[in-house]
């Protein structure tokens, strides 16, 4: 393992207010909370937090503007989110600087998420004119009946910590593309990406209060949730807040929609080729965004007869990754998000060590010397680990991952349904039959052969069983965001039962 550079320190601390009917408030009832950079541990940047009273007034703001915005001809609306998309297609260098100074993913990566953000912008502006209903026609009867799509109103969007701008794009485009405006809370731990996604929304002409940014904690988050004026909420996050979100929603039964973890298997068979299947499974797993994302590969599993040969090439080329400075460009590995999170993350690592869950391959340990002050974790591999063991079946959103072998083909599928998750899952196979019959058999939203999880704006994702519901992507995700409505209109006076 090599490591960067010192990451460089900066004593300026800037406060950002929240974003409310186009104007920043830096004045709220929650006050301001201190901003910390992973790669250090110091403070960067003060947010003003939302609580009951900002959310009230949010989402007033958004209900007057979306009148405003669904009002407007849809070819306007239309060229807004376009002319939206290339502001932050020309903003992509300095959203990348801004999302590592968020959240510490590395640049190599954080480079990605506004790209996927314009990207997504783009593909739902084209949607806007084109969403037709039906008219079917009426049993016995020769009325008109007309089927429309008509939006929520005010969609309250609870956006993750790991990867906001990739979820505004994937949750937010759609709903404003269907005609909602939008009260977006981003967290505590990474809000700065979003609020500036907010002003790129005015600079591209739509309308005040169409997007709200709210940052906050569970008290804001519970507050959005509750109120009686947002018509749905789509969420992101852990299965432990998904169930108090939908439990808060009852008072009002808003609908929810949630996009939640995984503990995602990577089916990796002997015909693969074994290079490449190593660095898929690396990258994939504890290296991307140090595996705190919601598609981690973090249950390899592997046939018999190259298992052995896989675990030590996998090993070598873990230990190899360059951990360090996340504004470095070399870096590939970055910190975790907070204190609290290193801490969880090197427990499971203890726990797994201390039962003998599995044989830890390389990895484990925090890393010291220049990067000491931030919160750093060695990837990590742990071998020979069994499927019911916690390490196996709890989601750790770290760079900690297991390898499992299977036999055959019918034992790997059932190695890999064998959880109460269900986002994603691998396979590495050159055997086209094959690679059909896994995908199907395969208990996850989206079945990834050979490739990594490259979202596309065309194509559904969601999960299955404990992995959320609802889709986003596509015409399903912009349907998530609308609701049909009947209309039927009587053409001939009506003929009273005999």
């Amino acid at each position: 393992m090599t490591t960067t550079a010192p990451i460089p320190t900066s004593d300026t601390v800037e406060t950002h207010g929240l974003l409310l009917d186009g104007q920043r408030v830096t004045t709220t009832s929650q006050g301001l909370y201190p901003h910390v950079f992973p790669g250090d541990g110091r403070v960067n940047a003060e947010v003003a937090m939302a609580g009951p009273t900002e959310i009230d007034q949010a989402v007033a703001s958004a209900a007057a503007a979306q009148k405003a915005w669904i009002a407007l001809p849809v070819d306007l609306r239309r060229d807004m989110l376009l002319k939206l998309s290339d502001l932050i297609q020309a903003e992509i260098p300095a959203l990348a600087a801004l999302s590592v100074a968020d959240n510490g993913v590395a640049s190599a990566i954080s480079a990605v998420h506004p790209f996927w953000m314009a990207r997504w912008f783009r593909y739902y502006a084209g949607w806007i004119d084109k969403l037709a209903g039906q008219v079917p026609p009426v049993s016995y009867s020769g009325d008109l009946n007309i089927i429309s799509e008509e939006p929520y109103g005010v969609v309250g969007v609870i956006v993750p910590w790991n990867g906001p701008m990739v979820m505004i794009g994937m949750a937010v485009a759609p709903a404003l593309a269907a005609g909602n405006a939008v009260v977006i809370k981003p967290p505590e731990l990474a809000p700065l990406t979003t609020l500036r996604f907010g002003e790129l929304a005015l600079e591209a002409g739509l309308p005040p209060g169409l997007v709200n940014v709210v940052p906050g904690d569970h008290v804001g988050g519970e507050a959005l949730v509750r109120h009686p004026g947002v018509g749905k909420i789509h969420f992101t996050g852990s299965g432990a807040t998904a169930r108090k979100i939908h439990l808060a929603a009852v008072d009002t039964l808003t609908p929810v929609a949630t996009e939640l973890g995984g503990k995602s298997a990577n089916l990796v068979f002997a015909d693969t080729d074994l290079d490449t299947a190593v660095m898929l499974s690396s990258f994939i797993g504890p290296l991307a965004q140090s595996g705190q994302n919601c598609a981690c590969g973090s249950r390899i599993l592997v046939e018999d007869s190259i298992y052995d040969q896989f675990v030590e090439k996998a090993g070598a080329f873990i230990s190899q990754a360059v951990v360090g400075d996340p504004f470095d460009a070399k870096t590939l590995v970055g910190p975790v998000i907070a204190e609290s999170a290193l801490d969880r993350i090197l427990g499971v690592v203890e726990t797994a060590r201390s039962t003998g869950s599995g044989r830890l391959v390389t990895g484990g340990g925090r890393l010291g010397g220049s990067l000491a002050d931030g919160f750093f974790i060695e990837p990590t591999l742990f071998a020979d680990v069994d499927n019911a063991s916690p390490l196996n079946q709890q989601e750790t959103f770290g760079p900690v991952v297991s390898v499992s072998r299977f036999s055959d083909e019918e034992e790997a599928v059932a190695l890999a349904n064998d959880t109460s998750y269900g986002l994603v899952s691998y396979v590495q196979t050159n055997d086209l039959r094959r690679a059909h019959r896994v995908s199907r058999a395969l208990q996850s939203g989206s079945v990834y052969v050979n490739t990594f999880s490259d979202l596309v704006p065309s194509a559904p994702y969601g999960g299955f069983k404990q992995s959320g519901e609802g889709r986003l992507g596509g015409l399903e995700g912009l349907r998530e965001f609308s609701r049909p409505k009947n209309v039927r209109i009587g053409m001939e006076p009506p003929a009273l039962p005999a």
